[in-house]
């Protein structure tokens, strides 16, 4: 058997000429093909089965591999799918033994652990193929957020786009600006994620395969911002008075950009991902046409009181803060249509245009030569009667009017778990199977996959699967606080 998979991934490692795989097996059989979720691109199967013997099984790397031992992705991946693939067995345990063997061939280490996914299924292509939670809204414990990255790496998702503050909340700890969280957060020690807990996500992804995204969203959705850092938000009028309410981040003072500089130079050092998400959504102007500084300062400007070009003055703003930090924007496509100055190579997130319009957004920002994430079609968050996961996977994120070079700027897709509605209790069941919908659709060849009768048998059994790695993640969580317990 020879599986052949590949990923492009943002984190360097080594990169591998050829990577040889050998596993001996007998005892538990292998699946059909066809019970790969998402499809791979190409795939060929045969009726035969193979049996696997955990006693007689192994991941070896190939002599000619430039990845060797000490790898620690791979190294990593081993363990945890020779635990998924074998989820019953026990050291001494006797099974009969036969020679035989698999082979997987991938040009980098993300390759491969796409294929090791592809092949523990068995036991029994855009860039960007990302999930975001909105950690806000409603606090998510590390734990949720890790199990859902272990979910991600099964559906072959490999970003994780952490919406992790927003109006409700600030639960990111800053160390420059420890008042964010301990005034922004629902609690400043149990509704927190630390340093420590963000390192432990990042870590616990990159061993996926899957890249962090981080989105600070502003002007607007910054309530929680102003609580712990004074002067921040516009202060609101009334008849010529402050009415006591706040708006948007205040643009008009030089201390607003020196206090965003320095917090994303600290989230540009505990975020490796090259990339980072600055919002830029749904900025409600009322309160900066309320305030006489703010409209002083338009005149000054030149900006009349067209409020889209202050907003355009701040984005553009911050936009080259992140430049000079080596890191390249997303932003969501309001930024585009207040026609905003901004480096070349900035990436639209296009979330308008839902149910069915999201097409002609498509045309219309990638014909100005912009890369973009589609979102729209797969706010999941969203849930209706019955089986609405048929609408995520029948979406054609290439079927706009537009050129081939139009259509190559569209570099991948969303799917986004707001939290106004979804805590840790009900996250995994929303969001799991309906989540595969989408990625095998950001995965695999849309000819093959055009089918939804074709596909349900298949996510049908997906959803075992992904039962059963779940129960397996408990249990590994079990043996942890119960083996510190007893340590």
């Amino acid at each position: 058997m020879r599986v052949m998979d590949s990923v492009s991934g943002r984190y360097t490692c080594l990169n591998m000429n050829y990577l040889l795989l050998i596993m001996i097996h007998i005892g538990v059989g292998l699946h059909a093909v066809g019970g790969v979720w998402p499809m791979p691109q190409i795939s060929a199967s045969s009726p035969e089965q193979y049996p696997l013997n955990p006693e007689a099984f192994y991941f070896e790397y190939g002599r000619q591999s430039e990845a060797q031992p000490g790898c620690s992705v791979l190294d990593a991946a081993f363990k945890r799918y020779f635990s998924l693939i074998f989820p019953d067995y026990f050291p001494g345990d006797n099974l009969s033994v036969c020679a035989g063997q698999a082979s997987l061939k991938a040009e980098t280490v993300w390759g491969a652990l796409r294929g090791l996914e592809t092949f523990s299924q068995l036991v029994k292509i855009v860039h960007f193929r990302g999930i975001l939670l909105d950690t806000s809204r409603h606090y998510l414990p590390v734990q949720a957020i890790l199990k859902t990255l272990d979910a991600m790496a099964y559906s072959k998702f490999n970003v994780f786009h952490w919406h992790i503050v927003d109006d409700p909340s600030f639960p990111y700890q800053s160390q420059t600006f420890p008042d964010l969280s301990a005034k922004g957060a629902f609690h400043p020690m149990t509704h927190i994620y630390t340093q420590t807990d963000v390192q432990r996500v990042i870590s616990y992804a990159r061993l996926r395969g899957i890249r962090v995204l981080p989105e600070f969203d502003s002007p607007g959705h910054t309530q929680s911002w102003g609580k712990g850092q004074s002067d921040l938000l516009t202060p609101c009028y009334k008849g010529g008075t402050p009415s006591g309410a706040f708006g948007p981040v205040n643009p008009t003072l030089p201390s607003t950009y020196q206090f965003i500089a320095r917090l994303f130079k600290e989230v540009s050092s505990v975020f490796p991902d090259s990339y980072i998400h600055l919002g830029g959504d749904e900025v409600n102007f009322f309160c900066w046409k309320s305030n006489p500084d703010v409209r002083a300062f338009m005149q000054k400007m030149g900006f009349g009181t067209d409020f889209t070009k202050l907003e355009a003055f701040y984005m553009e703003s911050i936009v080259n803060i992140t430049s000079t930090l080596n890191k390249t924007a997303i932003v969501w496509q309001d930024v585009f249509d207040y026609h905003e100055r901004i480096p070349e190579d900035t990436v639209l997130h296009i979330w308008k245009g839902v149910p069915y319009d999201y097409t002609k957004e498509l045309s219309r920002i990638t014909k100005a030569g912009k890369r973009v994430v589609l979102a729209a079609p797969w706010y999941i968050n969203h849930i209706a009667y019955g089986q609405d996961w048929r609408k995520s996977y029948t979406v054609q994120p290439l079927n706009f009017s537009g050129t081939e070079e139009q259509k190559k700027l569209v570099i991948g897709g969303e799917v986004c778990m707001w939290g106004e509605y979804v805590d840790a209790t009900n996250l995994t069941p929303r969001l799991w199977p309906r989540a595969s919908a989408a990625a095998e659709r950001l995965w695999s060849d849309e000819k093959q996959t055009s089918s939804v009768e074709k596909a349900f048998p298949r996510l049908q059994d997906f959803r075992c699967k992904l039962l059963r790695y779940f129960i397996f993640f408990l249990v590994q969580c079990f043996r942890i606080i119960f083996g510190s317990i007893y340590n």
